[in-house]
């Protein structure tokens, strides 16, 4: 079943690396520019948050109404069954666009295929948001404007964000107080039942190499479904366009990066292709020669990213 995951003979699975992780720190005299927490939304479901807080917002007082700062909810990546909030990669890209972008940070831990297979994540993902409108935790309280908030999604973490956009867009008075500005799709992973040519080119990218990318469909999708279920491939959904209508009519924006290095870029054009031809307000940032998800891997290549996605928050791309 590949290097990463086994099936037990008694049908549960082993993870079979262990990747290093980073525990929350709130320690005010800590080194770090940014503070963290860990706080449960679902103790049956053992789904939490990860919440950062720039530091610099306990001494700047933005805790007034005029200096709260904006609320970033991300979703992360690992083909739906691997890396989890506390994996130092997403733990420090977390923190980096903490600083980065001047913004409260809620990671998303959802729970994992195979175990729970779409669309666990999806229903995990929705109630975070529907936990963040009525929390009375302090740091979102006090320091976050939840009526400024843009989602964002690595990878896995990308498909996770179209999908808790469609149903948001659908919840936009059930989720008041707070109010999405729009979605940011960070290499958002989808894929279909025909290749297309950069997943051909990519049959062994060293980074999600196609034998790689089956799996994680084979472990997320519902038992019996195809890659061109509209869990993997949104563009097939009959509702697409019916979609995208409410969400331009919301007046969402959406940013879409990415690079043409990676197997998926021919389904990332596509999706931001769809969403122009439906009239959805949406910008790409595609960067020649960049691999899929190269801002976790090489944290060195992030502010680059966090710059264009501050221009995109204060609508100045």
């Amino acid at each position: 079943m590949g290097d990463l995951i086994r099936q037990n003979p008694d049908g549960t699975y082993t993870r079979l690396v262990s990747m290093p992780t980073t525990p929350a720190s709130a320690d005010p005299s800590s080194l770090s520019e940014v503070l963290t927490k860990d706080v449960t939304f679902n103790p049956t479901n053992n789904t939490w948050v990860r919440i950062y807080l720039p530091k610099k917002a306990l001494v700047n007082n933005s805790s007034t109404t005029t200096n709260k700062l904006p609320l970033i909810v991300y979703y992360h990546g690992g083909g739906f069954y691997f890396t989890t909030v506390a994996t130092t990669l997403n733990h420090n890209f977390c923190d980096t666009m903490s600083t980065q972008l001047d913004a409260v940070v809620v990671s998303v831990e959802y729970r994992m295929a195979p175990e729970n297979r779409l669309p666990a994540a999806y229903d995990d993902a929705m109630e975070a948001l529907d936990w963040i409108k009525s929390t009375d935790e302090i740091w979102l309280r006090e320091y976050a404007d939840i009526s400024n908030c843009f989602l964002i999604g690595t990878s896995a973490g990308g498909n996770i964000l179209h999908h808790v956009g469609v149903r948001a867009s659908a919840a936009v008075e059930e989720l008041a107080p707070l109010k999405i500005r729009g979605l940011i799709f960070h290499h958002p992973f989808f894929g279909g039942v025909t290749r297309t040519e950069s997943e051909i080119r990519g049959v062994n990218d060293p980074v999600i190499p196609q034998v790689s990318t089956d799996l994680c469909w084979e472990l997320g999708l519902p038992i019996g479904a195809d890659r061109d279920h509209k869990y993997s491939n949104p563009m097939a959904d009959d509702q697409w366009s019916v979609n995208c209508a409410r969400i331009k009519n919301l007046g969402w924006r959406l940013l879409v990066a990415g690079g043409d290095r990676d197997p998926v870029f021919d389904r990332q054009m596509m999706f931001v292709e769809m969403l122009k031809k439906d009239g959805v307000n949406v910008i790409s940032h595609f960067i020649q020669g960049n691999p899929h998800g190269v801002e976790i891997t090489e944290p060195s290549t992030a502010p680059a990213l966090f710059v264009s996605i501050k221009k995109f928050i204060n609508n100045d791309m």
